[in-house]
């Protein structure tokens, strides 16, 4: 069974990008949005003969919103459910936006960007159902997608990360320090260009000279001993 320990899966399908590109989109992040059922719980409910009675959620991910708020990036929950649950869980994590009762969860986004002032580029989502295929289109086109391990199939294909861990067993937290290792990365592209700053510039002395010309004078020829000059 995987656990938070295992390495994490980048998505080898239609949705993998250039490592470069992984990291420039990580460091454009401000927001990430999860789903909640199979994301953020494990996709199970508990009933009572009162109705709808409980839900667990992970301290893991908890965690896992925290350093992401210490990174400057926000979390928000998108759900079909109206739960109360869930808005205590939100109430809990101190969460900027919570979205519930949404239905279409594509046809909202405008309304998200309108609400959180944000571009789609600046988005990450996480979503295990096939109802979570829209938005995931929408954000993958410039954001990041996860999906975790127990996703359904569909998911797991169309995102860039696939998390080693199910949902409600730390599936957002594993997305969080995929996120986190991204942009904590070193720049190839701009590790390259500081080789580059560091050579001489075209047209240089230096650079210019000839390697004839580099080298150093000739010594003058010591001059002739007396024996020689009496000769």
């Amino acid at each position: 069974m995987p656990t938070l320990l295992d390495p994490p899966t980048t998505a080898a399908g239609a949705a993998a990008l250039p490592a470069a590109e992984l990291r420039a989109r990580a460091r454009r992040l401000r927001l990430v949005l999860t789903d909640s059922d199979g994301v953020l719980t494990d996709g199970g409910v508990y009933y009572s003969d009162r109705g709808e009675a409980l839900r667990r959620f992970s301290v893991r991910d908890g965690m896992g919103v925290e350093r992401l708020r210490l990174a400057g990036i926000a979390t928000a929950i998108i759900t079909r459910e109206q739960s109360g649950c869930v808005e205590r869980r939100a109430a809990k994590l101190r969460l900027p936006h919570l979205f519930l009762g949404v239905q279409d969860k594509a046809a909202r986004l405008p309304a998200v960007l309108a609400e959180t002032g944000l571009e789609v580029d600046a988005l990450a989502y996480i979503g295990d159902d096939v109802n979570d295929l829209g938005i995931m289109a929408a954000i993958g086109e410039r954001g990041l997608t996860a999906a975790p391990a127990d996703a359904m199939p569909e998911l797991l294909a169309a995102c860039h990360h696939r998390c080693a861990a199910r949902g409600g067993h730390g599936a957002f937290r594993d997305f969080a320090e995929w996120i986190l290792g991204l942009r904590a990365e070193p720049s190839s592209a701009l590790d390259g260009r500081d080789r580059q700053d560091r050579r001489e510039p075209p047209g240089s002395p230096e650079s210019a000279e000839s390697p004839a010309a580099a080298e150093s004078p000739e010594s003058p020829e010591p001059p002739e001993s007396p024996e020689e000059e009496e000769r």
